[in-house]
């Protein structure tokens, strides 16, 4: 692995260096850039979910007709799609072929309370009948391929809405029989290649343990027990090794590996792939060669390493046809012979593809905003910096086109939650802001995932703390790159992120403009009682990362928008969907009046629906026309 850390240290100087010796002269000539319409980088795609039946004989995916959605199924060699269901005003969040025949869809009867009712339907339409009323619980597939023609293992919490059992559903006529009951504690549970129950994780909220089984005849035991700081992930089973397990582990090292380990004794055999600089994300494998294909890791974007030359090689196959793109496959038969592909860069939100690894050949499906060209888009640029206190920040910069990058209006981007992060990639919020003529900086915090669990650890209960100032300390860094104008910097972001962006109005004041916050969480004390009784067993760990409601209130009650109105000064952009189980929307009400009584410029608007991933134009419309009007008038025309 040395020769790679040379690789990775080298590609990483010269990426830096030649990013910034392009700052300057990337646009000595001036050209104009086309505006492009707000709806263009928003719309609704007219296909998506796109998969194969096992067979890989059909292609099924959700067709968007006004506002009616609903399954289309049409045959692999081109033939013309066939609509197999007709829902009006419903949506299906979900679905997936059990048989060569057969498919299951949840079609949605509360986008608030994510509840869904579950149907079976043949592929040509017939035979359409309900499985399950899910109004009161919620209902999780194990195994999505059908046992003895008949069973599907499911997991749901309609005994007890704490805890999910796990059930065999009867498709045949909707039973279900218990086949594991949940002591109170399992979070989770997983199968084997051949669909039986062998693994599941309890959790005490702060510590999970791994249970195994040898067979379904057999009780649980532990295997081993680690902190929720840890990672450990389960790929899959050994096929030839019953007993042994792949699995995505930090267990005692600060980056994620790909390992075995022996289910009968808890110990690591065997490190397959890992790097003392990389954070194993991912692993493929394979159920028809009964190996693994490769891991995913990250740096600035997704990496592969791959296990086995046969894939490899089909990877280098789609690189020559499909070059300069990203391409993942999404989807693919059980043969592996037949493959659905989505390819997209940073300036290009991609498209779909079926691919014919016998014949080597391509077919498109559709693009996934065909309204966009590539050349008027910009590129996604990775950064770093060191914080404050000397830790290193990663993030991205997207320029605007056309313009000196110097003295730039800058949208700061915090991402929502923090066990998460940006990655290199299409995202449309980003292009149309670049679009308008602002500077996009996105920063992965202290907290963020992929950069190993000691730095994921330094951002517990350091919301409004010092992952405000790691974003800070990456303004003030832009500053001194001469590539931020000072006076216009502005704070946007939707859940977590609205929190941030709030957040630095008071907490770091006279150096944000403006911001707009979408959806965002104004009370922590509020999220953390918006928590579904399904995840109360995960309680304590969130505690442990946001804060303890009792032992924390007066910290948190600091670092919570809702009680700091009085500091704060600059122009509000609040949206709130009324429908969201995690917000309040009195407090968010609230907030606004608090505002308004010492007039401070607020806008507030309601929307009824997720603006990013919601199915309705008309709000998502309404939202960024409005955070557009905001940014010119109080960034841009200062």
């Amino acid at each position: 692995m040395t020769g790679f850390k040379r690789y990775f240290k080298l590609f990483c100087t010269l990426s830096f260096a030649l990013f910034f010796a392009c700052l300057l002269p990337a646009c000595q000539q001036q050209k104009e850039t086309r505006v492009i319409p707000v709806d263009d980088f928003f719309k609704s795609q007219q296909k998506i979910a796109y998969r194969l039946s096992p067979d890989g004989k059909h292609l099924s995916y959700l067709k968007l007709q006004g506002k009616d959605q609903n399954l289309y199924i049409e045959d692999v060699e081109g033939g013309r799609g066939k609509s197999i269901t007709h829902l009006k005003n419903k949506s299906i969040v979900f679905y997936f072929w059990v048989s060569n025949n057969e498919l299951i869809y949840y079609k949605e009867i509360d986008a608030a309370k994510r509840q869904s009712d579950i149907f079976i339907i043949d592929k040509d339409g017939k035979n359409e009948r309900q499985l399950l009323n899910n109004d009161k619980s919620r209902l999780k597939v194990i195994e999505d391929q059908l046992i003895d023609d008949k069973y599907l293992l499911v997991s749901s919490n309609k005994r007890d809405s704490t805890v999910f059992d796990v059930y065999r559903l009867n498709v045949r006529n909707g039973e279900m029989e218990m086949a594991a009951k949940n002591p109170g504690n399992i979070v989770d549970w997983r199968t084997d290649s051949e669909g039986k129950l062998r693994l599941a994780v309890s959790s005490d909220g702060v510590n999970s343990t791994i249970l195994y089984r040898e067979n379904e005849s057999e009780a649980f035991k532990k295997v081993l027990t680690s902190n929720f700081k840890d990672t450990f992930h389960p790929v899959a089973f050994d096929h030839q090794r019953p007993n042994v397990i792949y699995a995505i582990s930090d267990v005692n090292r600060d980056k994620t590996a790909l390992v075995e380990v022996d289910c009968n004794t808890g110990k690591e055999l065997k490190n397959i792939f890992c790097n003392d600089t990389l954070n194993i994300t991912d692993a493929q494998y394979s159920k028809k060669k009964q190996k693994l294909s490769f891991v995913v890791y990250e740096t600035w974007k997704k990496e592969k390493h791959f296990l086995d030359d046969s894939v490899k090689q089909l990877y280098s196959n789609l690189d020559k046809l499909l070059p300069k793109t990203e391409t993942r496959i999404f989807d693919m038969d059980e043969a592996e012979s037949v493959f659905i592909l989505r390819t997209f860069t940073d300036r290009n939100p991609g498209s779909y593809y079926l691919y014919f690894a016998n014949t080597g050949k391509l077919r498109k499906l559709s693009d996934f905003n065909a309204s966009l060209q590539e050349n008027e888009l910009c590129e996604m640029k990775p950064v770093s910096y060191i914080s404050r206190d000397g830790l290193r920040i990663h993030g991205y910069i997207t320029l605007p086109l056309n313009k000196a990058a110097q003295n730039l209006p800058v949208v700061v981007l915090p991402h929502d939650a923090a066990a998460q992060r940006n990655l290199w990639g299409y995202n449309p919020e980003v292009q149309f802001l670049a679009n308008r003529g602002y500077a996009v900086f996105q920063v992965n915090y202290r907290g963020s995932s992929g950069y190993g669990k000691t730095f994921a650890a330094a951002g517990f209960k350091e919301w409004g703390g010092k992952i405000q100032d790691d974003i800070d300390d990456g303004v003030k860094w832009l500053i001194g790159k001469k590539i931020a104008d000072p006076k216009r910097i502005a704070l946007y972001g939707s859940g977590f992120g609205g929190y941030i962006a709030l957040n630095g109005l008071y907490l770091s004041k006279g150096m944000y403009t403006c911001a707009a916050s979408n959806s965002g969480v104004i009370n922590l004390l509020t999220y953390l009682k918006s928590i579904p009784p399904y995840q109360k067993p995960n309680l304590q760990m969130y505690y442990e990362v946001i804060g303890n409601p009792v032992k924390d209130m007066d910290r948190m009650r600091q670092v919570s928008p809702l009680f700091q109105t009085d500091k704060i000064n600059a122009p509000v952009l609040l949206a709130e969907n009324i429908n969201d189980p995690n917000n309040n929307s009195g407090e968010a009400i609230q907030f606004v009046k608090n505002l308004k009584k010492r007039n401070v410029s607020i806008t507030y608007l309601e929307t009824d629906g997720d603006v990013i991933f919601g199915r309705n134009p008309d709000v998502r419309h309404k939202f960024y026309t409005a955070l557009e009007e905001f940014l010119e008038v109080n960034l841009k025309r200062k």
